[in-house]
């Protein structure tokens, strides 16, 4: 039991304890090592200073070297945490990450019909190319849960796989922003993290109305585990305090290129960004951007 500062005014306590604030939820994997998945979302949220709720769709066991274990969740116990904050607390922005097989991702997505602003990290390609999930589960992905995207973030292999596209230039970059946009959802994001040279981390933005370029200061570090589930959920975040969509990527860019200024350089691999780097900030104001 938390204990209550006995000189707090009661009238103040009152009105600590009725202050809203905005809820977002994330459906995604367990990462044990703490660097991605709904650990990375549920810092990103409290980061922005919105609450975070869950649903895990499978438990992994890896650490910054790699994973060494994936075990799914049952399909139906997904759903039914959905169902249980959406019952009760609500949300008014969900993220989606890792779904693993064709199954949960169905499930999940006749849960999303009625879900608002929702921000589909694909999570079918990582960064150096390989593929993470089986077939089955792409065409699952591409055909049922796609469409109801409010934001769509693939990386370069994930838009290569959506549009049928190779991609090497800024120019391939737009044309498979445009072509992925037709699938149905309302505005695609293509990243630029898997890219080289002067087009690693610029990103592709495509609503339909707008094709922007979207650039960042590049942070050169090895510890940018959880990046893209960091920005997926940062879109959320910011969604859910009221931004409209570009504003929310924008926003959310800029905070994942700051945290991976005070990226953390923990175990043996590669380490994940500073999620919270005000709190690094103040025991190392010099951060870590090289």
């Amino acid at each position: 039991m938390v204990a209550v500062q006995p000189n707090l005014p009661a009238i103040l306590m009152t009105v600590i304890s009725s202050i809203p604030i905005p809820i977002a939820m994330t459906i995604a994997g367990s990462d044990s090592g703490g660097g991605a998945g709904i650990q990375a979302d549920l810092r990103t949220f409290a980061f922005h200073q919105v609450h975070g709720t869950s649903a895990i769709t499978c438990i992994t066991a890896q650490n910054t070297v790699g994973v060494s274990r994936v075990d799914a969740l049952p399909a139906e116990a997904v759903v039914a945490q959905i169902q249980a904050v959406a019952a009760d607390i609500g949300m008014q922005a969900v993220k989606t990450g890792m779904l693993l097989n064709a199954e949960i991702i169905a499930a999940v997505a006749v849960q999303a019909e009625r879900l608002p602003n929702l921000v589909v990290d694909p999570v079918m390609v990582s960064r150096t190319g390989a593929q993470l999930i089986d077939d089955a589960a792409v065409v699952s992905l591409r055909d049922r849960l796609i469409p109801l995207a409010t934001v769509l973030t693939p990386n370069r292999y994930e838009a290569q796989m959506l549009s049928g596209l190779e991609i090497h230039t800024l120019a391939d970059m737009q044309a498979a922003a445009e072509k992925i946009l037709r699938l149905g959802a309302a505005a695609v994001l293509v990243k630029g993290g898997g890219m080289i040279g002067e087009l690693k981390g610029v990103d592709v933005w495509c609503d339909g109305d707008r094709l922007e370029v979207l650039r960042t200061t590049t942070i050169e570090t090895q510890d940018t585990h959880g990046t893209g589930c960091t920005l997926s959920a940062a879109i959320a975040a910011n969604l859910a305090l009221g931004h409209d969509r570009l504003t929310a990527v924008q926003q959310a860019k800029q905070y994942v290129t700051t945290a991976l200024c005070y990226a953390l350089r923990i175990g043996r691999g590669q380490g994940p960004v500073g999620h919270f780097f005000p709190l690094i900030q103040a025991a190392n104001p010099i951060g870590r951007g090289e």
